[in-house]
Formats: C-alpha cells, sequence, structure tokens
C-alpha cells in the first residue's frame, strides 16, 4: 500500500470532525434528559380530557416518546464510540506515518476500522 500522508491535512479533518462531534454529543445528552421530562408531562389519557398526574399510568405520547428514545440509544452511543475509534486511529497512523514507521501506521488504522463495542446497562443491540 503506498502512503501520502499530509500531517496537517489530517489535522484539520481532525479538529473540523471533533467540533462536528461535539454537536452529536450534545444532541446526544439533551435527548436523554428532555425526553423523559416530555414524557413525564405529557400526562395521560382520562376520561374528561384531564391527565393522570403524578403517578397516574402512561399516556400514549409518553410512551411513544419512550420508544423513540429506546429506539435511538443504541445507535446514538455507536456514533459516538465509532467517531472515537476513527479519530484516534487517524491520528496514531499519523504520527507513526511521519516517525517512519508505516508497519505501525497500518496497524493504527486496521485497529481503528474494527467494529466499536457499545455496552448500555439493560440494553439490547437495536
Amino acid at each position: 500500500m503506498d502512503w501520502d500522508i499530509k500531517p496537517s491535512g489530517v489535522q484539520g479533518v481532525v479538529n473540523k470532525t471533533i467540533t462536528a462531534s461535539e454537536g452529536f454529543q450534545k444532541a446526544g445528552k439533551s435527548l436523554q434528559t428532555e425526553l423523559p421530562e416530555a414524557a413525564k408531562h405529557a400526562g395521560t389519557v382520562t376520561p374528561g380530557g384531564g391527565t393522570g398526574g403524578e403517578g397516574g399510568g402512561m399516556g400514549p405520547i409518553a410512551g411513544a416518546l419512550g420508544e423513540l428514545m429506546n429506539s435511538h440509544e443504541y445507535r446514538l452511543a455507536y456514533i459516538g464510540a465509532r467517531t472515537e475509534a476513527s479519530l484516534n486511529g487517524a491520528i496514531k497512523a499519523t504520527t507513526a506515518y511521519v516517525q517512519g514507521n508505516i508497519e505501525q501506521a497500518q496497524n493504527a488504522q486496521n485497529e481503528a476500522l474494527k467494529e466499536p463495542k457499545v455496552d448500555l446497562p439493560g440494553a439490547e443491540k437495536k
């Protein structure tokens, strides 16, 4: 394999990716706090149009919001793990390339391409 890496170009891409990933991270954290809060205030369906209030059960909106979060929780964690592995791999491979160790650079690149492991307590893969 021929390598022609420009370390400054890699650094620029890594910096832009870190900035973009911070937005994903912020959105993910916001979902983790805002969706349960929205579900809590969504109320329940009761005769007369009232809400069940605290402890009154979960209505269809709250249930849908819970399902939405469950369906995306693994994907959000996977995106974060994949991004981190890719960035670390690019940095390690470029560092090895600059130091003249092409084999080490190839190993770092191969390691970055492996599937990330996402372990969410109580969650199954989606």
